[in-house]
């Protein structure tokens, strides 16, 4: 078995139980490890840790194919993305098996999302008992068919960019600030251009973000009018990265106003294409998963999570 390039490696623990967590032993600080020992005991559940990126995938479609109808992600949005792309890619596995989410990442974005308890034993205990919703599955497409599901946010532009320039290093000590720092280096380099190409028009842009979800970098709310589960895609298309019209959007973003600004244009879509500058990264959940080309849908309340009563 094996995705996206990534190597296979033995799976030797088998999810018999209700509930497969996906934890990433190093998400929180070693908090994750820590934090689920108490668990160990849980009926009808099974603990599997991941050792390289890609792991997650691999795990949470196996977890499926042994009997798992809840699959937890603990760890932060990358490892919720794998989780994600694992129950999406077993063929079954979005009508048996439902997301949950265990907090434990650099920003969380998803679980502020879905205005996740934030305490982690409260968190566990919703997993447990708590309700469930669907919500719109988006996906990117290569040529050649390769196929990359996400549930928050994806993007190209300076914001890839900026996440393919954060320091390991820097984002382990510092988290959060490891992303501001990257994204104030990509001010000294030659600005990209992105392309989206939509049913009825051509729009371009510096920075083009794609929103499932409101929230980008934390709780800043980038895509002012999307709803998870409104079956439609809110892409924000940024014509110039200025550090003037950046002061703008953050002045914005602060009063929760950016659908009102001349810096940004608002579309909702169901599909459309991505085409840029030579190997303009792109990215999903904060994760670089490619380069453009790429096609965006949307599958419409396709996935099921774990997550508080909608109110």
């Amino acid at each position: 078995m094996q995705y996206d390039g990534f190597a296979p490696f033995e799976f030797n623990e088998t999810a018999r139980g209700v509930i497969a967590i996906v934890f990433n032993p190093t998400a929180g600080g070693n908090r994750a490890a820590a934090f689920l020992q108490k668990f160990k005991k849980t009926e009808n559940a099974c603990f599997l840790p991941t050792r390289q990126v890609g792991d997650a995938i691999i795990l949470a479609e196996q977890a499926i194919s042994d009997g798992a109808t809840t699959v937890v992600a603990v760890g932060g949005d990358g490892t919720v993305n794998e989780v994600v792309n694992g129950i999406a890619r077993h063929p079954d596995g979005l009508r048996q098996a439902r997301l949950a989410v265990l907090p434990l990442g650099t920003i969380n974005v998803f679980a502020k999302e879905l205005n996740l308890p934030t305490d982690l034993d409260s968190a566990w205990h919703l997993i447990i008992s708590g309700s469930e919703r669907r919500i719109d599955l988006p996906y990117a497409i290569w040529p050649g068919g390769r196929t990359r599901y996400f549930i928050q946010m994806a993007g190209a532009g300076v914001d890839s960019i900026s996440i393919g320039r954060v320091r390991w290093s820097l984002k382990k000590s510092f988290g959060q600030v490891a992303y501001f720092w990257a994204c104030a280096e990509t001010y000294f380099l030659p600005r990209p251009t992105v392309v989206a190409t939509l049913e009825n028009e051509e729009l371009t842009g510096q920075w083009i973000g794609i929103g499932n979800g409101r929230f980008l970098g934390g709780r800043f709310p980038v895509f002012p009018r999307a709803q998870l589960d409104d079956g439609f895609l809110d892409i924000a298309v940024f014509p110039k990265v200025t550090l003037a019209a950046t002061v703008r959007v953050v002045a914005r973003l602060l009063i929760d106003s950016l659908d009102r600004s001349s810096d940004v244009i608002h579309r909702q879509v169901r599909s459309f294409t991505l085409r840029g500058s030579p190997d303009l990264l792109f990215q999903v959940e904060g994760d670089i998963v490619g380069e453009l080309p790429v096609s965006i849908h949307i599958s419409p309340g396709a996935l099921r999570v774990v997550a508080p009563v909608k109110k």
